[in-house]
């Protein structure tokens, strides 16, 4: 429980999390004059900060970096007051009757709010290589609808043995000269289905019971990387210019767990065609409840319909409050 010695504040609208969907949510809702406040959480901006360039997001001709277009939406989010604040909810206790939530920021402050919105996003495992993250957005990449582009005729190798690793390393063989697929066990964990068309694919190359073990560069780009066959533990340089990890996400909602629905993986569920949870007045928005599509603009979309349905369940709230009163 939250104890009562904190320094309490009562808001219309909670918004816990600072990514495309966090921001467009915080957007709509202070347009409809809910003065959201937002806690961004340990990684202000969301898991674009960390792409160098996004050019599949409508608005931006020449491109844009992550951490830039991030810093707009928040911008827009602020000019209509929206309250950004730094800090990450460490406790929630959420009524179940349609009652004031309660969510505890940095240990320290209780938030009690109208509505809250879940927008914590997810976090792409990696390999937990140096090299890995030395070079991440430099040639290494855990998005290939996202990053395939830019590696367009170029040879690159993907991690993974699942459905999204298959998916992913179909979409960059339409790209790519050369897609070399490594899987550590001697099968894949994807459907059949996936595994026949990657199969089918005449410029991706299985390599099968192989892991990597360093990701190559000149110390500015990746141009290669080292991987060791673990049964007969021969290694080799693969010559790559990209290195996409498609391990799977893992979606941040340790928080919640018990409380809020949950699919078997921790992705929060909302109801059809919506954003709500199992607990009314709580919603939840981007790569949170989304294991499908994960892009900056679906979880722009799925912010805006949260911010929607925070102030429809309000604008009910004070209906039932006149016809009782």
């Amino acid at each position: 429980m939250i104890t009562k010695e904190q320094e309490i504040e009562r808001v219309s609208c909670l918004i816990i999390g600072s990514g495309p969907a966090g921001y467009t949510a915080a957007i709509y809702a202070a347009r409809a004059d809910l003065k959201p406040v937002v806690y961004t959480g340990m990684v202000p901006g969301g898991q674009l900060t960390q792409t160098t360039e996004v050019d599949n997001f409508p608005g931006y001709p020449q491109g844009i970096t992550g951490p830039v277009m991030m810093e707009d939406l928040r911008a827009q989010a602020e000019r209509f007051g929206t309250d950004v604040r730094f800090g990450y909810a460490t406790k929630v206790d959420f009524s179940t009757d349609g009652g004031i939530h309660k969510v505890e920021i940095d240990n320290v402050k209780t938030i009690e709010a109208e509505t809250v919105i879940i927008a914590t996003g997810a976090t792409a495992k990696w390999l937990g290589l140096d090299s890995e993250e030395k070079y991440n957005g430099f040639g290494v990449s855990a998005c290939a609808v996202c990053d395939g582009f830019f590696f367009k005729g170029q040879d690159v190798a993907i991690v993974g043995a699942g459905d999204t690793a298959a998916e992913e390393a179909t979409y960059l063989a339409k790209l790519c000269r050369k897609v070399y697929m490594l899987v550590r066990r001697d099968e894949f964990r994807a459907s059949k289905a996936m595994v026949h068309r990657v199969n089918n694919t005449a410029n991706i190359e299985v390599l099968y019971n192989t892991e990597a073990i360093e990701i190559l560069g000149d110390g500015q780009v990746v141009n290669g990387v080292k991987v060791i066959n673990n049964q007969t533990k021969h290694i080799q340089d693969i010559d790559v210019t990209g290195f996409f990890v498609a391990i799977g996400h893992k979606p941040n909602t340790e928080l919640f767990q018990g409380i809020l629905d949950m699919d078997e993986t921790g992705y929060l569920i909302t109801k059809p065609d919506s954003t709500a949870t199992n607990i009314p007045g709580v919603f939840a928005c981007g790569d949170v409840q989304d294991h499908v599509f994960r892009q900056a603009i679906t979880a722009a979309g799925t912010g805006c319909m949260s911010a929607l349905e925070a102030e429809r369940y309000l604008m009910a709230k004070e209906d039932v409050v006149e016809v009782e009163g």
